[in-house]
């Protein structure tokens, strides 16, 4: 496969496959379309990834127009990894959601539901993949008006309200980072990324610009849930279709933090005096603030999909916490724990669905005794847990210690070593709860009647769960993109 055209196959392909599904009638070939795109863009991210550990940085210029005149999409190290982590959550997702899509879409809606799913899908890796911050708000529409569809698609109309409250929250997001990139291009006459930083030299000491970064990032942050402007999340993870929340959970804010990393310090951390500083002293403090929240708030949660939501918040924190070290070791943490959380999100989801084909309503209460019914299912959450708590042998285990390391080299490391600990202790208790509930509690009547997950749905949750296990115990693929990513972002820096 020539590697000059794997940028742009990384989009079109869900994104030409989405109307043709869309006009499809029967559900079964729907589904499977959807999965064999899917599966074909999860291959051209490998193919990608392949390059990159090569060496590799991929450009691809639309219709022959060079850069900054043309459309440029690129993939460095960053990137490359976080189109590993979209294309797979997809997949893995799809090939888990036969039978609970069927249950909560229905089959007659289910063809128009996976051509959203194509356009969320190319949305996000549209994302990744620009190289032009306006075409960046082009796929991030994309990516969010299918989003939309995707959490109020389930039979809950309770979706209805938390998709409400997910759209203005995703407007105003995509409104700030769109004012903001006005701003820079009234400056500079350029949406090119690269171009950006270089004409932003000469202009960067100015108050729009500054006011232009101000923008972005709050736009970004509010997309990617970060503390205190998370409220979108935890109900829009709890009412949207299972299988939905396992896709969107571990990439769309995984996504926004990304474009956050790229922007901030690509174009603006060589262009604005100070602006390292002014970087950690606003994100360090909400990252910390988040981690506190989220793990508490999920402690006092009833409902599993909500104590997941917001031990994502938490999560968030964490990987902000890394990149606001400013710090080869503290960028190296937080990409390798965005990663890596991805993965456990992704495999907690999924045996969270499996128990939703039996249970309507995924509250701690209900679910009593499901555990002992439903043994495999119950197992592969635990070693999930685990890996979200960071237990040694897991992929979760890495990244937190990566964490810790970064942190034992910043001037914080005491208030810093407490908080991540105490998070992490939190973080058993808030699974252990739900451990408690599954497993030892007194079975309720619909529990005594359910049986294991249906065994293909089971084999893709073990196999989420042993590529958190896979990438524990070897962890070199993410490390060696986590480090070049860090490398490459400190570069930028005056």
């Amino acid at each position: 496969m020539d590697s000059v055209h794997l940028p742009a196959l990384q989009v079109v392909v869900p994104l030409l496959t989405a109307p043709i599904v869309a006009v499809l009638r029967d559900a079964r070939l729907s589904w499977l379309a959807a999965v064999v795109t899917s599966v074909m863009t999860f291959v051209v991210s490998v193919y990608i990834v392949q390059h990159v550990l090569a060496g590799a940085v991929l450009s691809y210029q639309m219709g022959g127009w060079a850069a900054p005149y043309g459309i440029e999409l690129r993939v460095d190290s960053l990137n490359a990894l976080m189109l590993l982590v979209v294309s797979g959550a997809s997949t893995l997702a799809l090939l888990a959601g036969r039978q609970s899509l069927t249950l909560q879409i229905g089959e007659e809606r289910l063809p128009l539901f996976m051509a959203a799913w194509l356009l969320a899908l190319a949305g996000l890796v549209g994302i990744l993949v620009s190289g032009d911050a306006f075409n960046i708000f082009v796929f991030m529409e994309i990516s969010s008006l299918a989003s939309y569809i995707l959490i109020s698609g389930g039979p809950d109309r309770r979706a209805l309200p938390s998709v409400f409250k997910y759209l203005i929250a995703g407007t105003l997001g995509a409104t700030f980072y769109l004012i903001g990139v006005g701003m820079v291009y009234m400056m500079t006459g350029t949406l090119n990324i690269a171009d950006m930083e270089a004409r932003l030299a000469g202009v960067g000491d100015t108050n729009v610009v500054f006011v232009a970064a101000g923008f972005i990032t709050i736009g970004l942050a509010l997309k990617a849930a970060i503390y205190p402007m998370h409220a979108w999340m935890p109900n829009a993870y709890t009412f949207a279709p299972n299988i939905v929340t396992a896709f969107i959970a571990a990439c769309s804010t995984k996504v926004a933090l990304y474009v956050l990393l790229r922007m901030d310090f690509f174009v603006f951390q060589k262009n604005l005096v100070d602006h390292e500083s002014q970087f950690t002293y606003l994100l360090m403090p909400l990252a910390l603030l988040g981690i506190v929240f989220g793990s508490v708030a999920a402690v006092f949660e009833r409902n599993i999909k909500r104590i997941l939501a917001f031990s994502s918040v938490a999560q968030i924190g964490y990987i902000l916490l890394g990149a606001s070290l400013i710090s080869v070791s503290g960028f190296t943490a937080a990409v390798l724990h965005l990663f890596n959380h991805a993965l456990a999100k992704s495999a907690l989801f999924l045996a969270v669905a499996a128990m939703g084909l039996y249970f309507a309503r995924l509250r701690l209460q209900v679910l009593r005794g499901a555990g002992r019914k439903m043994p495999w299912t119950f197992a592969a959450f635990v070693v999930a847990g685990l890996s979200l708590i960071g237990v040694p042998g897991t992929a979760g285990f890495v990244s937190k210690w990566a964490l810790i390391s970064a942190a034992l080299e910043s001037n914080l490391v005491v208030p810093l070593l407490v908080l991540i600990l105490g998070s992490s202790l939190l973080a058993i208790v808030y699974i252990g709860r739900i451990v408690e509930h599954l497993w030892f509690g007194d079975a309720t009547d619909k529990a005594v009647q359910i049986g294991e997950a249906p065994s293909w749905m089971l084999a893709m949750v073990w196999l989420a769960v042993a590529a958190n296990i896979w990438f524990g115990l070897d962890s070199s693929l993410p490390m060696a993109l986590a480090q070049q990513s860090a490398i490459d972002l400190l570069r930028q820096l005056p």
